[in-house]
């Protein structure tokens, strides 16, 4: 089936499990990891992290401003989430975020996005033209931001 991929990132960070959720499920971080060059931004006001909770946000990729609108599908404190896009570009985009512990109070966090395009042949052209490399541009960006000796503080 055309346009069906996965991402996959692990990176071990100096901070405990517990401080590396709570950074990372504070939607607002998002902004401060993601790559300037995409002008994100978080449109939800006040968002209280949960099972269900809808969060939407707008930037600009290749000169086209996009809303996304995506929701937390799972939810387990300290352990991982899911966000699922219900609005934007991907046909599909499952991102499962998980922390586990990694012994010396460090935490092994793990990204997998399970993505598709859409319009079939022509969206997995565009994956092979610029859609990956972007995809693995913005996480590299991410990798820099958070990497040991310590990711930014939450402040």
């Amino acid at each position: 089936m055309f346009g069906h991929y996965t991402l996959t990132r692990e990176q071990r960070l100096a901070d405990a499990p517990d401080d590396v959720f709570g950074f990372f499920a504070d939607a607002r971080n998002l902004e401060r990891i993601t790559p300037p060059w995409l002008n994100f931004h978080v449109v939800t006001p006040d968002i209280e992290m949960r099972l269900g909770t809808l969060i939407e946000y707008r930037l600009t990729l290749h000169g086209l401003p996009i809303r996304w609108l995506t929701q937390i599908e799972e939810w387990a404190p300290g352990e991982r989430f899911v966000d699922v896009q219900l609005r934007g570009p991907y046909a599909l985009w499952h991102h499962t975020h998980e922390f586990e512990p990694a012994g010396d109070g460090q935490t092994l966090m793990r990204d997998t996005v399970r993505y598709a395009l859409p319009l079939g042949p022509l969206g997995a052209l565009a994956h092979k033209l610029f859609v990956a490399r972007d995809l693995e541009r913005i996480f590299d960006h991410r990798y820099e931001t958070v990497k040991v000796p310590s990711m930014p503080s939450a402040r």
